[in-house]
């Protein structure tokens, strides 16, 4: 589904040059539920952003379905990520005067999905419920516990029926019970759906979840 070949990314700060990622390799097939794990600055976000093709690798090689993404325009790589691929980010990123409804809408108006307002209704609504959050559709995020402003997150990922979601640290900042719940509910649309989870953590308490784990430490996958 998503492969890297000896993917490497540089940043430069100034006049000197940071090695995000050297020479990862690693291959994401269909229905997985992997972990990256690794401390923080390690290199777990800049991992994700690569392989859900929000950033571009400087070096190696990103193949998406076995074809190489490297000569794409940025319209197709948006094309590819509104039809495959969901995300769940650790700061939420929700629109704080949307509510519940009208932030996992907005997700298919800019993935320009199929379907009338009718379609668009039932699909929303089910992904609330899929989460746990039917009785709080109306809701702003300001109204939200930090668990259920995740679970928002998922649902707004999950409402493209996308065939895998990146979560960038998705128990971050979520006490230990909200965590397992997280986990837990990830987990079980795995399971139930067959969408491919990747997500990222430096929380150990989390990993007896993941049926695979990537470790990756200043930038490098450790075996």
């Amino acid at each position: 589904m998503i492969e890297l070949r000896g993917v490497s990314k540089e940043y430069e700060l100034g006049k000197t040059k940071v090695e995000a990622l050297k020479n990862v390799s690693l291959m994401i097939e269909k229905g997985e539920f992997t972990a990256v794990v690794g401390p923080s600055g390690s290199g777990k976000t800049t991992l994700l952003n690569i392989a859900g093709l929000l950033d571009r690798a400087t070096g190696g090689e990103v193949l998406i379905d076995e074809a190489p993404i490297a000569s794409l325009s940025s319209r197709e790589l948006a094309d590819i990520r509104g039809r495959k691929i969901g995300f769940i980010f650790q700061g939420f990123n929700l629109v704080p005067v949307f509510d519940v409804y009208e932030n996992i809408e907005l997700s298919l108006v800019l993935a320009k999905a199929e379907g009338g307002r009718a379609e668009w209704r039932e699909r929303i609504t089910r992904a609330i419920a899929e989460v746990g959050l039917s009785d709080l559709a109306k809701h702003k995020p300001s109204e939200l516990s930090g668990g259920q402003r995740q679970r928002v997150a998922i649902a707004r990922a999950l409402v493209k029926r996308p065939e895998i979601i990146l979560a960038d640290e998705p128990t971050a900042n979520l006490d230990s019970r909200t965590a397992f719940s997280i986990i837990e509910l990830m987990s079980a649309l795995n399971q139930e759906e067959g969408t491919t989870f990747v997500f990222s953590t430096h929380d150990d308490r989390v990993l007896k979840y993941a049926r695979r784990v990537f470790r990756i430490e200043d930038g490098e996958i450790k075996v």
